[in-house]
């Protein structure tokens, strides 16, 4: 592997002078030393050494990401947004799971403290419970504490942009599938839907109310709750896509039929929802750019500054939606 003292060698300079000539966070020089080592460099094939070069800053060019699971679609795709804005830096993404529990996220972030990332992207925040990484630059993506520096979508704007669709297809009865009281997504979703309810002048409830995961089990255990009973709702908004899957298995089981029993509609737009035998109809979650801002906060000193940053989503209209009846 050529290094810098080789270069340094063949054009006949310091090693600090090729350090500097190389280091592509310092201005371009122009000089024909600068150019001669430039030269040298292309000919003898060097590549610069991420990690060498990190460790030098006291890093190691790399971005820790906590996630829930990496089996939940959502998280997925964040995570290679992630990587893909942080390669676009020359910098490297490792990712950790927790289970979505309070003490591996302390574990996950200890191990990668370690590691001497040179920051940290967490996606398991919780209402409430602010999050302390002891150390390095970090922020929150998707979820917030309420406190920390965080790069989030709107919920509250996607929920009503679901809601006030059902609502304008004529639908008075609309059932929400909730997720866990602790996600300030699923808190945010939840609050836009009653929002929603409230300007198209119907009442909040709490009947029309199942489901406290973002499973698909969860979605379908809440679907029957809702669908398998006489004064049923006519359309379901669920705050999540694979809550919404669950939804559309527990119709089934039930003999309804989407969307002309029941109109349901999901959020993130995953994959997946748009190739199934009823296209779902789902709000759209910028990723990449909730990705960007999450990194771009973590590098750039936003994240000391406990900024928030906010990515409207979009409603995807598709076919398990339906006026009533």
């Amino acid at each position: 592997m050529v290094t810098i003292l080789d270069v340094a060698r063949a054009a006949g300079v310091s090693k600090s002078t090729v350090s500097r000539v190389l280091d592509e966070r310092l201005p371009r020089s122009t000089n024909a030393t600068a150019e001669r080592v430039r030269e040298v460099a292309a000919e003898l094939g060097y590549v610069r050494d991420p990690l060498a070069s990190g460790l030098r800053r006291s890093g190691t060019s790399t971005v820790g990401v906590i996630v829930p699971r990496l089996t939940d679609t959502v998280m997925a795709m964040l995570y290679e947004a992630i990587t893909e804005a942080a390669a676009g830096r020359d910098l490297f993404t490792v990712v950790a799971t927790t289970e979505d529990l309070p003490e591996a996220q302390d574990k996950a972030v200890e191990s990668l403290r370690r590691r001497r990332v040179d920051g940290l992207i967490l996606t398991t925040a919780r209402v409430g419970e602010p999050v302390d990484v002891g150390g390095p630059p970090y922020a929150l993506a998707l979820r917030t504490d309420g406190a920390g520096p965080a790069a989030i979508g709107d919920d509250r704007l996607g929920a009503q942009l679901a809601t006030r669709h059902l609502i304008d297809l004529g639908h008075r009865r609309i059932g929400l599938v909730g997720g866990p009281e602790y996600a300030s997504s699923a808190r945010g979703r939840a609050e836009g839907y009653r929002e929603a309810l409230a300007s198209g002048g119907i009442g909040f409830d709490p009947a029309m109310v199942a489901g406290d995961a973002f499973s698909i089990e969860a979605g379908e255990i809440a679907g029957r709750a809702l669908l398998d009973r006489p004064d049923r709702p006519s359309a379901v908004f669920a705050v999540n896509d694979n809550t919404a899957i669950g939804v559309l298995a527990a119709a089934h089981a039930l003999g309804l039929e989407v969307p002309r029993d029941v109109s349901i509609v999901g959020y993130n737009d995953i994959p997946v929802v748009s190739r199934l035998p009823v296209p779902l109809t789902t709000v759209r979650v910028p990723f990449r750019q909730i990705a960007a801002d999450a990194l771009s906060l973590v590098l750039d000193d936003g994240a000391a500054r406990g900024e928030t940053a906010v990515s409207a989503p979009t409603l995807i209209p598709r076919a398990s939606t339906a006026p009533p009846g």
